[in-house]
């Protein structure tokens, strides 16, 4: 437990010097790590795979980038490693002979051969999918189709999800992972027509993104769900750095919007139809011809609301 704690916390400090795109201190953090004998389950709970990869690729120190590159390969094995022992029950589980010593290499290789022709894409859980999270394998595999539509937007999907190195690092299925939020879309509109599609591309745009890399890091991590990402918004999708832009311009466009009144006089007979506020600002206007009433334009002080009020 101790353990977990002590690289969660190394974790942390690599995931900051990432964000402050400031990586001082880095290589110690990562002699640290070197030196504590990382398990399976560890590196599954922290993630600091993830960490450690986004260092190395924010980072121009070399020493840095070889350290990081020792470690992921290093723990890249203990993936691998734990792939081999979970085919190895799978083959027990279904009651495989145990190959004799005396068994010939031809016997072997049709074994294995024989293996593969069996497996299809509706076989559960690949080998590397113990690395993700729950809420991403409680996933049920997405159905095999042979529509050309499909099969391409799931082929452009796997491409967008391996746009860097962290589906490796992650130890993700990315085939199964595109194949699962292509269905949800297509379970949406039924068919492939033009929503289908725009709603595919903007996916891939989106996870494409090389300045929005969190998206694509927690698609990958389980942290949102091909459910999820097949119906977010492009609002939901923009970037960190996107989204302070536009709360910034929606500010700056109320209150130019407040401010682009010219003269008028400030009353509380008015009631916003939007805030209900009564600090308002009218003046009025012949809008009409000369023997008509003239038009009264209300402006709310509180939100900014404009409407206007015609005399008869």
């Amino acid at each position: 437990m101790a353990k977990d704690q002590e690289v969660e916390r190394i974790a942390k400090k690599l995931d900051k010097m990432v964000h402050k795109k400031n990586t001082d201190g880095a290589l110690d953090l990562l002699r640290e790590l070197k030196n504590i004998k990382m398990s399976l389950e560890t590196l599954q709970s922290t993630r600091v795979g993830m960490s450690v990869n986004a260092v190395r690729k924010q980072s121009s120190d070399e020493e840095v980038q070889t350290l990081a590159k020792v470690l992921i390969k290093s723990w890249k094995k203990l993936l691998d490693g734990s792939e081999g022992k979970s085919e190895e029950k799978e083959k027990k589980k279904e009651g495989s002979p145990v190959r004799s010593s005396s068994t010939s290499k031809d016997s072997g290789s049709s074994e294995k051969s024989s293996k593969k022709s069996e497996e299809t894409p509706d076989s559960p859980t690949p080998p590397t999918l113990p690395a993700l999270p729950a809420q991403v394998t409680s996933f049920p595999p997405a159905p095999v189709t042979t529509d050309s539509v499909r099969n391409k937007c799931r082929e452009l999907l796997v491409a967008a999800l391996q746009t860097d190195d962290d589906h490796k690092t992650i130890g993700v299925d990315c085939d199964h992972l595109a194949a699962q939020i292509e269905e949800q879309i297509f379970q949406e509109f039924k068919s492939t027509d033009i929503k289908y599609k725009t709603r595919l591309r903007s996916r891939i745009s989106n996870l494409k993104d090389q300045k929005n890399p969190d998206l694509r890091r927690n698609v990958l991590c389980g942290n949102i769900s091909p459910q999820r990402i097949a119906s977010m918004t492009a609002e939901e999708m923009a970037s960190a750095e996107l989204k302070q832009i536009r709360e910034a311009l929606t500010k700056e466009s109320i209150r130019e919007h407040q401010l682009s009144k010219v003269g008028g006089s400030e009353t509380d007979m008015f009631i916003c139809n939007k805030c209900h506020g009564k600090s308002c600002t009218y003046t009025q206007v012949q809008t009409r011809s000369a023997d008509e009433p003239m038009t009264t334009f209300v402006l709310c002080n509180s939100c900014g609301n404009r409407w206007k009020v015609k005399h008869y």
